[in-house]
């Protein structure tokens, strides 16, 4: 047993020298389906990159039972023996931590599985979960880790390899917080519902809702329907509302700050602080259509009611309601609002036939994007309107 602080700074810097840095680790509770197969993962505490390297030299020093381990990821079984060992090697903290419920998160979690009864069961849900390197993820557990660490904001949106998670989630029936097998509601089916015990299922996805996995980091988040945020997804730094109806936001897609969105914002997009993104109002995301280019809206912009961008759109944007700006897309623009949208952009070519297609105009800040009533003609000129939020709602 480690009897002083001093002694697990030693403790630490011996470990540290024998396991390899982790990208992220934790503790996880996993839910399985039949033949021991992962269907969610859920991690009360995530540790990333450089954060709590000391609780990562007394978990690996506990772990013995190994599940699964790569040269990109390890998960080990915890049971009693991992719990106890490990609060021997975190004893000068366990007072604190008894008296202190929000003091070192990862020994509360020890604290919390040493309550339990079922952690030396052969089907233990309990694991250690390891994480190496950002490469493409070889089990679900380790999807869970990247998948929240863009939620808590942890890793940047668009930062990390998600390749390949769709093909090792399973797509299952969601009930509350719990996952069933498609199958085995099928094979099961006659005797649940004589019985009185079929679920009531609340949707069917690879993927849980991120309020099931996150409690939003700010008092200021409100979404006002869970089904239309995705798990992966981030919701910036406070100031965020959704609203219901056609409105989401997909996973490694999600707002910077203050934000009212009524649209629809797909996967890998990222919109800018004090933006406002209106009814049914779509951005282009990555994952179907063929667009291969991430989308950023800046900040302080307006997309009007169902409207659609395909493009990135700079600061103080405007897009009216009911028109698609795409990279295709043919935009008139007159040559003295030409001249003042250079003033602000000083990579803006202006063009002597006075037409821009939408892709010349991405990233572009200040500029008002609008369609002709009379002609149809597809115009965009220097915004004039300043945008921004009712902080009252925000």
């Amino acid at each position: 047993m480690i009897k002083t602080i001093d002694e697990f700074k030693k403790f630490v810097d011996e470990e540290g020298k024998k396991f390899k840095k982790p990208l992220g680790f934790g503790i996880c509770r996993v839910d399985l389906g039949k033949d021991g197969k992962v269907l969610q993962a859920t991690y009360p505490i995530l540790n990333w990159k450089d954060e709590n390297l000391g609780s990562y030299a007394v978990f690996c020093a506990s772990a013995k039972k190994v599940i699964a381990k790569s040269e990109n990821e390890a998960i080990f079984r915890v049971d009693s023996s991992f719990v106890e060992n490990a609060l021997d090697l975190f004893n000068p903290f366990l007072a604190e931590s008894l008296k202190d419920g929000e003091s070192h998160k990862n020994i509360q979690v020890l604290l919390e599985l040493r309550k339990l009864q079922n952690l030396n069961c052969q089907k233990s849900p309990f694991r250690f979960v390891v994480i190496y390197e950002d490469v493409k993820c070889e089990s679900v557990e380790s999807s869970y880790i990247k998948l929240l660490a863009l939620s808590l904001g942890k890793a940047k949106l668009r930062s990390l390899m998600l390749d390949g998670i769709f093909g090792l989630l399973e797509n299952v029936a969601w009930s509350g917080n719990k996952p069933y097998e498609l199958s085995y509601l099928r094979e099961n089916e006659i005797g649940l519902k004589l019985r009185g015990e079929y679920p009531a299922i609340d949707f069917v996805d690879k993927f849980p809702r991120y309020l099931m996995q996150v409690v939003p980091q700010y008092d200021n988040i409100r979404l006002l329907d869970s089904a239309k945020t995705r798990f992966g997804a981030y919701l910036g730094s406070g100031g965020y509302t959704q609203m219901p109806g056609a409105s989401y936001i997909n996973f490694n897609a999600g707002v910077m700050g203050t934000c009212m969105n009524e649209g629809r914002i797909s996967s890998s997009v990222i919109i800018g602080n004090g933006t406002d993104v209106g009814g049914g109002a779509s951005i282009l995301g990555v994952l179907s259509g063929g667009n291969s280019n991430p989308i950023s809206i800046g900040e302080n912009c307006l997309l009007g009611v169902n409207s659609s961008t395909g493009i990135s759109l700079g600061d103080g944007c405007i897009v009216d309601g009911g028109i698609a700006v795409l990279a295709g897309t043919i935009f008139y623009i007159d040559p003295n609002e030409a001249l003042k949208i250079k003033e602000i952009n000083n990579d803006f070519t202006i063009n002597d036939d006075n037409l821009y297609k939408g892709m010349e105009l991405s990233g572009k800040n200040g500029i008002h994007f609008r369609q002709d009533s009379k002609s149809g003609k597809m115009t965009a000129f220097r915004s004039k309107v300043k945008i921004e939020l009712n902080k009252a709602l925000h």
